[in-house]
């Protein structure tokens, strides 16, 4: 039987994790991506998503932000090489998690349990019913974005491996003077927030491709219908 100190230990961390939410404080890690240069960045067919082609990782962009699966893990950054933040699975948006596994450099073996190569990971066979009913309860009934794709920050081009800013405050600095694309996914929006990033003005006019229409779920609904990621 626990103690009452550890009995209010408990209630006090688990009370704790429910406030923080998708991020709390910011703590980054390594992965698999150290590229010398600002990657080349190709749309994935029918979704708000781009992938870059000649990058030896599974990174995407989405929604103002670099993503990388590695380790079984998600990570997120608004600039191509980090540093990153872990994203935890119940977070990580629908649409990300759609890309079909054809786009994944380095796809994990269950990738291709019960699919094919053209849909996506079945990410509920793998983490779990309990991860799939969380996720849903974030995002059911949500459509934030509508299928937009944002524009990529080609304001990062002019940065390679020799002079790219490391320090938060000079990434975020930077950011907000060249990149006014606001997020519309809650995760992505406190991504920004918590690296101090608030770009200002107008959406950034920049040419990208045409729009998606939006994707179909496996139940008949659109983004963040509350169904599993289709490809189930």
């Amino acid at each position: 039987m626990k103690s009452p100190l550890r009995q209010f230990l408990s209630i006090v961390a688990v009370a704790t994790a429910a406030f923080a939410g998708p991020v709390a404080a910011q703590e980054y890690f390594d992965t698999d991506v150290d590229l010398p240069a600002y990657p080349e960045m190709q749309p994935v067919e029918g979704l708000p998503v781009y992938w870059a082609p000649a990058v030896d990782a599974n990174y995407f962009f989405y929604d103002g932000l670099f993503w990388d699966f590695y380790n079984d893990g998600w990570y997120a950054s608004p600039w191509y090489n980090g540093p990153w933040s872990y994203v935890d699975p119940v977070y990580v948006p629908t649409y990300v998690l759609w890309v079909p596994v054809r786009y994944y450099h380095h796809p994990a073996p269950y990738f291709h349990h019960g699919g094919g190569h053209d849909k996506p990971p079945r990410w509920g066979a793998h983490w779990g019913p309990h991860w799939q009913q969380a996720h849903n309860r974030v995002y059911a009934g949500q459509r934030p974005s509508q299928g937009e794709r944002a524009p990529l920050p080609q304001y990062q081009r002019q940065f390679t491996r020799a002079n790219y800013p490391r320090a938060a405050q000079q990434q975020a600095q930077v950011h907000n003077q060249n990149y006014a694309w606001q997020p519309r996914e809650q995760v992505v929006r406190q991504q920004y927030q918590a690296r101090g990033m608030q770009p200002q003005g107008r959406i950034a006019q920049q040419q990208h491709p045409q729009q998606p229409q939006q994707p179909q779920s496996a139940g008949g609904q659109g983004h963040h219908g509350g169904n599993e990621p289709r490809g189930r």
